[in-house]
């Protein structure tokens, strides 16, 4: 796939030179706020639940991974928010210094507190409790299947419980008579100290642009390519570190590195490369943008960028959707999509969850009553409140959530979603709820799921590895090796090769 790019270097769509005339031309505007905030929301240390008040401890999975700060803004140098090269007016990123893809450390949100339980959280359940999970869970043991699986089949041996509405081993059952149900981020039982994450690549030390831009020069001058000097610099320098060596290039040759990349490099090869040259918000817009454009719709792609989102990720977005390709993506997701999906999907790109750090108790046992008499309790299925209950609520609560549906239902959520679903919007809603339980395990299934089977889907694949390449792909590889027994790049050498091998290798690391 060739990605048609302006003179500028990024890519040309309506209204840049070899964009798509069907539309009108793209506003160029500013950014806003100057700056991509914010990064992924991590889950607790291990993506599973801590050894702590008698919980089991998920095996294969380090502590907690040294912090990793954000990354400076992806502004060119010395430009206000230039998207683009030096000059090129105003356009999408951050002014140098600022604060880039990746939550600045202190900040609170999603990942400061982790979600683990401390101890004396929720009390010891019974034998075979709930750090115990099925066979290929979330932190399942090796040798079991893999998959979600430990969240599957809960029981009255996995939860302690005996009815509906009891709550036994030390589970409470909700906040006593005049007790205050607001659990602070101290003291809830899935709330513990922060949990880093950390990408696979980082900012290169003693960085110089020109340097850079003189390496590629040389790499492409003559005949044929040296693609292994390519591979070198763009897999060792971060998002904003590529964009000033895109800038220093055009600056030093008069020529845009993006035309002559694609010009010496072809097939998947070419796709990762030039993906890793777009701005991360640009990146998402861009992938949402040709999943709904033309014939057909991707809703894999839509279900994975837009349930898995903080709120400022989504509303950057939007925004650059609007103004890179001058669509309005609610109208789009409404003329490509419908009925629950579209309804589902034009909640998300609100960007309104709630991420108060803070979980009410008392919220989440009504949240849990109402999805079960929505569902299971009911013939038939209320999908609105599903809508409501998922698309509104707090990753803290949806996974408070999933315990206290468990002691009303002797199901687990994920299950009941399965059995009273189907089709894209069961898939929408198992993705957001992955996302609250154990964000890096449903990203580390995507990957596998590329790969598994005849084929490669590497539009995925690229996509996994680009977009989490800076955010927690540290912790997506250790999640993927314990759900399959094996390692990602293990699995991405025997389903690629050639240079397309040698950069994703590059990127995952072994």
């Amino acid at each position: 796939m060739a990605y048609p790019y302006s003179s500028s270097g990024f890519p040309g769509y309506p209204g840049y030179p070899g964009g798509d005339p069907a539309y009108p031309p793209a506003g160029q505007q500013a950014f806003p706020g100057g700056q991509y905030p914010g990064g992924a929301y991590p889950p607790a240390a291990g993506g599973g639940y801590p050894a702590a008040g008698g919980f089991p401890a998920p095996g294969g999975y380090p502590g907690a991974v040294p912090s990793y700060p954000g990354a400076p803004g992806y502004g060119a140098p010395g430009q206000g928010s230039g998207y683009g090269a030096p000059g090129q007016g105003s356009g999408y990123g951050a002014p140098p210094g600022a604060p880039g893809y990746g939550a600045p450390q202190g900040v609170p949100g999603y990942g400061a507190p982790g979600f683990g339980a401390p101890a004396g959280g929720y009390g010891a359940p019974a034998a075979g409790g709930y750090g115990a999970p099925a066979a290929g869970g979330y932190g399942a043991p090796p040798g079991g299947a893999p998959g979600y699986g430990g969240y599957q089949q809960p029981s009255t041996q996995n939860y302690g419980a005996g009815g509906p509405g009891q709550a036994q081993g030390g589970y409470p059952s909700g906040p006593a008579p005049g007790q205050q149900p607001l659990v602070s981020v101290e003291h809830q039982p899935f709330a513990s100290a922060m949990t880093a994450t950390q990408g696979t690549i980082r900012a290169a030390a003693n960085f110089d642009a020109l340097a850079d831009a003189e390496k590629l020069r040389k790499a492409m001058k003559g005949f044929g390519t040296d693609e292994q000097a390519v591979i070198d610099v763009v897999s060792n320098r971060s998002n904003d570190q590529r964009q000033k060596i895109k800038a220093a290039f055009k600056t030093a040759y008069g020529k845009d590195l993006i035309k002559d990349l694609k010009s010496e490099l072809s097939g998947n090869v070419e796709d990762l490369i030039i993906a890793l040259f777009m701005p991360p918000t640009y990146y998402d817009a861009y992938c949402l943008y040709h999943a709904m454009k033309g014939a057909g719709t991707k809703e894999g792609v839509l279900i994975e960028i837009l349930c898995s989102r903080t709120n400022s990720e989504i509303r950057n977005i939007v925004a650059c959707y609007k103004s890179e390709f001058g669509r309005d993506i609610e109208k789009d997701i409404r003329s490509d999509t419908s009925g629950h999906f579209e309804r589902l999907l034009v909640s998300m790109c609100q960007g309104n969850r709630d991420e108060n750090a803070n979980v009410n108790m008392q919220q989440v046992e009504q949240d849990a009553q109402r999805l079960y008499q929505a569902g299971e309790g009911k013939l038939g299925t209320d999908e609105s409140s599903f809508n409501l209950v998922l698309a509104s609520r707090s990753f803290p609560h949806l996974k408070a959530l999933t315990e206290a549906y468990a002691r009303i239902s002797k199901r687990d959520l994920l299950s009941v979603i399965g059995r009273e679903f189907s089709g894209h919007i069961e898939d929408g809603l198992k993705a957001i709820l992955q996302c609250a339980l154990n964000r890096q395990a449903y990203f580390a299934e995507r990957l596998y799921k590329s790969m598994k089977g005849a084929g490669t889907k590497d539009c995925t694949l690229i996509r996994v590895i680009v977009t989490r390449s800076e955010i927690d792909l540290v912790q997506i590889k250790q999640a993927f090796a314990q759900m399959y027994q094996k390692s990602l790049a293990s699995m991405v050498s025997s389903d690629t090769s050639g240079d397309y091998r040698k950069m994703l290798i590059a990127i995952t690391g072994q």
